[in-house]
């Protein structure tokens, strides 16, 4: 299955995707950032991350997408970022009805490294092992990224079955469907619609 890795924050979100299963070999498909301006306006920074993760899920046409689940930090700032990052990341993936899943991360550094305590380093180290590539990708973020696509890929175990059966069955029923259609499927329109009342 082909995973899809977020490591969310406003300055650089870093994203990764990976093709593989448990037990075999693991393929790099595409590793980079989308980086926002910190001088910005929030709003006009989350719209940037969000057209970046659209376009890598055009391309790069995941089964599954694995998020870093936020944990409250001293820096209140900082998390609040990296939560509004992740929210766009989960929104993008759910609009087209992939599984997303919220990997902590203690346990994406235990499945990359075996131990949960292990610092960038050595994930970035084991990343590029795994991965056979030349060098550690940079920055940092961009590795994270890779190692969460990798932890899912190796312990989603339901969700990638999961994740194979939807694959399966979007490959049967066609191209996938843009967010216009999504919501014309539900009734409603891309934009705000107004109720009418009686």
């Amino acid at each position: 299955m082909r995973v899809m890795g977020v490591d969310p924050g406003l300055t650089r979100c870093g994203l990764g995707a990976v093709e593989g299963r448990p037990g075999a070999p693991l393929n790099l498909v595409r590793v980079g950032v989308v980086r926002t301006p910190a001088d910005d306006e929030i709003g006009a920074r989350l719209v940037a991350i969000e057209a970046g993760i659209e376009q890598w899920l055009d391309e790069v046409e995941p089964d599954a997408v694995a998020v870093e689940r936020v944990f409250a930090q001293h820096n209140l700032r900082t998390v609040m970022g990296t939560a509004q990052a992740s929210a766009v990341a989960i929104l993008c993936a759910s609009r087209r009805g992939l599984p997303v899943a919220l990997h902590t991360p203690s346990e994406v550094k235990a499945a990359i490294t075996g131990s949960g305590t292990a610092d960038k380093q050595q994930v970035g180290t084991m990343v590029t092992r795994l991965l056979r590539l030349d060098a550690m990708p940079k920055p940092a973020d961009a590795a994270d990224a890779l190692a969460l696509a990798i932890c899912h890929v190796w312990r989603g175990g339901a969700q990638n079955r999961l994740a194979e059966a939807a694959a399966k069955a979007r490959a049967a029923s066609g191209p996938r469907t843009s967010a216009a259609a999504y919501f014309r499927g539900r009734g409603g329109t891309a934009g705000y619609s107004r109720g009418t009342s009686t």
